[in-house]
């Protein structure tokens, strides 16, 4: 219970995948940490930036997203409208 005064703040995380983009099991592994981590501080927002590039980063991004048991995690996923190389994964607590 929150006091007079006192507010929730919004924890928002960020995974840049442009290093590893070529490295599947790295990659895999950096969203699976990304998601525990925005469960575990009860983030309200992760930014992942698979990239422009071809776009196969991303469709692998989105494959891992929705897995049922990553989906059963998350609110829902919004793509950026003005640059196609981010996605927002947006928490409901």
């Amino acid at each position: 219970m929150l006091g007079a005064g006192s507010r929730l703040v919004s924890v928002k995380l960020k995974l840049d995948l442009h290093d590893i983009y070529n490295k599947g099991g790295e990659i895999d592994r950096a969203l699976r940490g990304i998601i525990q981590e925005a469960v575990q501080k009860k983030a309200t927002q992760v930014e992942i930036i698979p990239g422009k590039g071809s776009g196969q980063l991303k469709k692998k991004v989105l494959r891992f997203l929705e897995q049922k048991e990553i989906k059963a995690l998350y609110h829902r996923i919004d793509k950026d409208a003005k640059n196609h190389g981010r996605l927002f994964v947006y928490f409901r607590w």
